[in-house]
């Protein structure tokens, strides 16, 4: 049963990962989540915010539980148009020059299209530029290069792009025959479409559960305050579905689904912690436990809003997150378990 979910998850995710959503920027990809929800069945709408809210059912509104993940992305903004026509740009999120060096990106415009760029480091043949190996890949040494015939700034302007336009990066998705998913951006798309799928599991199966449970798709997560205010009253325990953290000195593997013990924000709640442990132990979810050393979740922005609730973090592995990122159907299929023993 969790398998045939676990594939209908990727499946949302490819499609997810298809379209453009980095921080700002975020409303066709909110439309396809809700739309993916009131297929389904449920009461899903867009808020002021741009994030998508929607209750999965449930008895108890009293003690309700927030399941959260985020639909906004890493990506960039134009933030000068070079003499040159090359274009400098500013982060969103925290997107990273090392890793996005060579990348295909698109410039979106606010009035004329798109056009289709390349992110390079200035100077970028290694037989012209002497010191191309020791050159920082900071964002005032790399300038998107577009496929298009300008070279001066004016070139740049008629084309109709702009300081502030937005520009995306290619995520280059590939599923493997043995399982693998890769590519960018699987977080926090992967989740979302974890989540998606525990929805169509619950309409499927007319579970109706003993509390309420609320789902909130965020859209400014990877900028620190995407689920800082919360759409619902009621609610007294939140779980944010993240991408589980691999790395040295972490146990997790692809494979397995995360449950985070603490990260740069702190320890997670005790007792919601034991509790996953002890859901994915019922439901045969194979999981580990980890410390993220360099991690924030929209559950820790819940609680800095104000709200008095307790919170927790799980998700599937992911290897070389903000990067190009990759993670395995048994991952999402455990994630997906982990969601069923805990809320349900």
């Amino acid at each position: 049963m969790y398998r045939k979910y676990a594939e209908k998850a990727i499946d949302k995710a490819v499609k997810l990962l298809g379209i453009d959503s980095p921080t700002g920027y975020t409303k066709e990809a909110a439309e396809y989540v809700k739309n993916e929800l009131t297929a389904l069945g449920f009461d899903a709408f867009i808020t002021e915010k741009g994030g998508i809210a929607a209750s999965l059912g449930g008895k108890d509104e009293k003690n309700a539980l927030l399941l959260e993940a985020h639909l906004d992305t890493l990506g960039g903004m134009v933030a000068e148009i070079k003499s040159s026509g090359r274009l400098r740009i500013t982060p969103l999120g925290g997107l990273n020059g090392f890793n996005t060096e060579g990348e295909n990106c698109r410039v979106i415009t606010r009035k004329n299209g798109v056009f289709d760029g390349t992110f390079l480091l200035k100077n970028p043949s290694i037989h012209v530029n002497g010191e191309f190996n020791k050159t920082d890949r900071s964002f005032d040494n790399m300038e998107v290069v577009l496929d298009e015939d300008v070279r001066t700034a004016e070139d740049v302007k008629a084309l109709g792009i702009m300081n502030g336009d937005i520009v995306a990066f290619d995520t280059r998705t590939v599923v493997t025959k043995s399982g693998y998913i890769k590519s960018r951006f699987l977080d926090d798309k992967l989740s979302v479409s974890a989540i998606l799928a525990f929805a169509e599991y619950l309409r499927d199966e007319n579970i109706i559960p003993d509390r309420r449970i609320y789902l909130h798709i965020t859209v400014y997560e990877e900028v620190g305050h995407g689920a800082s205010a919360v759409p619902f009253d009621g609610i007294t325990e939140v779980l944010s579905v993240d991408m589980g953290c691999i790395g040295e000195g972490l146990s997790c593997t692809e494979k397995q689904v995360s449950i985070c013990a603490k990260d740069s924000g702190g320890p997670y709640n005790y007792d919601i912690t034991t509790r996953l442990i002890e859901a994915a132990e019922k439901t045969g979810a194979d999981y580990s436990v980890d410390i993220y050393p360099h991690y924030g979740s929209d559950a820790e922005a819940t609680l800095r809003g104000g709200h008095d609730c307790r919170h927790g973090l799980i998700g599937p592995g992911v290897y070389s997150s903000h990067g190009y990122e990759r993670s395995h159907i048994d991952g999402v299929e455990n994630t997906i378990r982990l969601l069923t023993g805990f809320a349900v």
